[in-house]
């Protein structure tokens, strides 16, 4: 019997392989250098949520605001931000507002590299 096409081989040649893993492979580093940063800006907001939420800190002056951040990022290995650049907002309401925005330079290849622009808040807006 002779062989058809449909018979045939199919896959990657060595070259494609080749080319593929070097794509997965920068991909990977990629990802590894944005992924912390995402995290980092995940548990800054869980601070600010946590602090707005806190039921002593809503009557709380911003010194003592200030003071409890820097204790939670302290903790939580957080050097981004620091307690000077939390902006508090006390609403009408008698809810308080944290909010913080900041830029994180991730260096890539060389002289290239990536900035990351973060704008945190305790709440969403609406």
């Amino acid at each position: 019997m002779k062989a058809t096409t449909a018979n045939r081989q199919r896959g990657l040649s060595f070259s494609n392989f080749l080319l593929v893993a070097i794509l997965l492979v920068f991909l990977a580093i990629f990802g590894m250098k944005i992924v912390p940063a995402y995290v980092e800006d995940r548990t800054i907001r869980g601070i600010l949520e946590t602090i707005a939420h806190d039921p002593e800190m809503q009557e709380g002056t911003p010194a003592a605001i200030r003071e409890s951040f820097y204790k939670r990022a302290m903790m939580n290995n957080i050097n981004v931000v620091g307690p000077e650049d939390v902006v508090i907002q006390k609403l009408p309401a008698g809810s308080l507002v944290l909010s913080v925005k900041y830029t994180v330079k991730i260096g890539l290849v060389g002289n290239a590299s990536l900035l990351l622009e973060f704008d945190t808040s305790s709440s969403r807006p609406r």
